[in-house]
C-alpha cells in the first residue's frame, strides 16, 4: 500500500507537523468511483490552493448507502491506490460516515474544496473551517465529466 495512503491517526500526527512547518492543507472529500478527467482536473486545481492536498474518500459502505447497491464500482482499496498515483495528491484516507464533517472538524483544514456541483452551504464542514480561520471554496465543474455519465456511456455501448 502506497505511503500516502494513511490511517486517521497518521493524519493527525501528519496535520501536526504541516502545522507546526505552517504548511497548508487543503481537504477535499468524495467517492472517486471511477476516476475521469474531471477528477484530475479538479485535483490539480485543489492542489494549488495549498502545500498539501488530502483526499478522503467513502468507504465502501458508506458509497452504497449513499450511491445505490450498484455502486461502488472499484472498492475503497483500489479507488485510494489510484488516487495516491496521482502527483496532486499528497494523502489519501477512508473514512466511513456518510458525512466528512467529524473528520473536517478534527483536522481543521486550511482549504477545504468540492466541486462545482455543490454550493457553499451544502459542503459540509464548511462552518468548521471558517471559524477555524480557512477558506471554503467550491470549484468549476468539468460539464459532461461524472461517474454517472461514464456508467451512462458504458451502459450505451454494450446496447450494439
Amino acid at each position: 500500500m502506497s505511503g500516502k495512503i494513511l490511517s486517521i491517526d497518521e493524519l493527525r500526527e501528519e496535520r501536526a507537523r504541516l502545522c507546526e512547518e505552517g504548511k497548508r492543507l487543503v481537504f477535499t472529500n468524495g467517492c472517486f468511483d471511477i476516476l475521469h478527467v474531471g477528477h484530475v482536473r479538479y485535483l490539480q486545481s485543489a492542489r494549488e490552493l495549498g502545500d498539501a492536498l488530502l483526499v478522503a474518500i467513502n468507504s465502501d459502505r458508506s458509497v452504497r448507502e449513499l450511491k445505490g447497491a450498484e455502486r461502488p464500482v472499484m472498492n475503497e482499496q483500489e479507488r485510494a491506490e489510484i488516487l495516491a498515483a496521482l502527483s496532486a495528491v499528497d494523502y489519501v484516507t477512508i473514512f466511513d460516515d456518510i458525512s466528512p464533517r467529524s473528520l473536517i472538524a478534527e483536522l481543521l483544514p486550511d482549504v477545504l474544496v468540492k466541486g462545482g456541483d455543490y454550493n457553499l452551504n451544502e459542503i459540509h464542514g464548511r462552518e468548521e473551517v471558517e471559524r477555524a480561520g480557512g477558506r471554503v471554496l467550491s470549484l468549476p465543474f468539468i460539464e459532461g465529466a461524472s461517474t454517472s455519465s461514464v456508467i451512462e456511456r458504458i451502459k450505451r455501448s454494450d446496447e450494439y
